[in-house]
């Protein structure tokens, strides 16, 4: 995306969801200058977009998003030339824009290329948050290999294998020097890895440690792939800022969260993606196994943290040609929570774990990303996934689509 000046646009006759309140706002929004200008009962400026009594909510945000995720295999994905992941990764990126996210955070993957092309403008894309390939133990969920396979690996285009404390704070410390948002790392088994179980935590709580102390210097953060109650402990009680999934979350553990301000981000649509269509995609059988352990638990956990005083965000973690079931998330969650509370979730709560106020919200100030609905979500919640239902997605006060 590009970050110059846009000239006034006013989406008129809407019904507004600011990103938190329950209550709708009828009026109109001005864009101007790449950001929301007013809200409310105000006289329009340049451009009128009529939304004809349909809502108007903040660009949406995907905190669980894999530019570089050409495969369901590990060694697929990790060996494919870069070249080509990368011109995958712009194609899901411009889909994702098209869906109605003007923002994603690439958990385990993206690099500065990617994020440096973004920003020229050289294709459409939503705001673009990566942290480089995510971190793993020897034998973790980011190690590609097959308990048979004898080949050596270090590090692919989504995870690198760092073992060791002095390893791991080099390792940080040459992320963020290329630009990586915060740093993921991996601390439980996962569906796509062979060879580690689903619920045994991964890296010492020192190990874990080294990791936060250098993100936290940096005025950054650590997400943390984990399933189980053990992990997730593990993960937060060693200063990990966000769960990722948290499938197996119990009540003590979704306390334990909310003691330490951790944000969950659950991924509903991945489970759900290779339940249905991960064997004709070429899903491993083990992979298949570990996805049937934690398929159906993922909603009662997002209930649960959300009880718990928890905050949930939204994430879809799709991998290869699965990617196009993103706003199936959108409607899993719904399920799960509600309207209000998911869409809580891809605005506001996933702004405020990007540390980024001006996302996620239609206030004065705030950026000109917004999606006009193609009617209310709260009456009719089918608008906020059925992609046969237009939509008209604004970014920087631009209409994209």
């Amino acid at each position: 995306m590009t970050t110059e000046p846009t000239a006034p646009l006013t989406i008129t006759n809407a019904l507004i969801f600011d990103g938190t309140s329950a209550d709708l706002v009828e009026g109109s929004i001005v864009f101007n200058g790449g950001l929301v200008a007013e809200v409310g009962d105000v006289e329009p400026q340049g451009q009128v977009v009529d939304a004809a009594g349909k809502v108007v909510v903040p660009g949406l945000i995907d905190a669980h998003f894999h530019a570089y995720a050409v495969g369901l295999g590990g060694m697929e994905v990790e060996r494919s030339p870069l070249s080509y992941s990368a011109l995958v990764g712009a194609q899901r990126l411009g889909l994702a824009l098209g869906r109605g996210f003007t923002t994603v955070r690439d958990v385990a993957g993206g690099d500065i290329g990617l994020s440096k092309a973004i920003e020229k403008g050289l294709f459409a894309s939503p705001r673009y948050y990566y942290t480089g390939p995510a971190f793993s133990q020897t034998g973790g969920h980011g190690d590609p290999r097959a308990a048979d396979v004898d080949v050596c690996f270090s590090h692919g285009h989504m995870c690198a294998v760092v073992d060791g404390v002095d390893q791991l704070r080099q390792a940080v410390r040459e992320r963020f020097r290329t630009g990586s948002h915060a740093i993921k790392i991996m601390t439980s088994g996962g569906v796509v890895s062979l060879t580690d179980p689903i619920r045994v935590p991964q890296y010492s709580g020192e190990e874990i440690r080294a990791v936060v102390d250098e993100a936290t210097r940096r005025g950054s953060y650590v997400a943390a792939h984990a399933y189980s109650p053990e992990a997730i402990r593990h993960s937060v009680e060693n200063g990990v800022r966000s769960i990722e999934h948290g499938n197996l979350l119990d009540e003590a553990t979704a306390e334990l969260m909310a003691e330490h301000g951790a944000f969950l981000v659950p991924t509903l649509a991945a489970y759900d993606a290779m339940n249905r269509r991960g064997e004709a995609a070429g899903l491993n059988p083990v992979s298949q196994a570990k996805n049937a352990e934690v398929l159906s638990a993922g909603k009662d956990a997002i209930g649960m943290a959300l009880r718990a005083g928890v905050r949930v965000g939204f994430g879809s973690d799709l991998m290869g040609e699965l990617e196009d079931d993103q706003l199936q998330g959108v409607r899993l969650q719904i399920e799960a929570v509600g309207v209000l509370e998911t869409l809580r979730s891809m605005t506001s709560v996933n702004a405020e774990l990007l540390q980024n106020p001006s996302l996620g919200s239609l206030r004065a100030g705030a950026v000109g990303d917004a999606v006009l609905l193609d009617g209310n979500p709260f009456e009719d919640p089918a608008v906020l996934w059925d992609e046969s239902r237009p939509r008209t997605v604004l970014q920087a006060g631009r209409v994209t689509a």
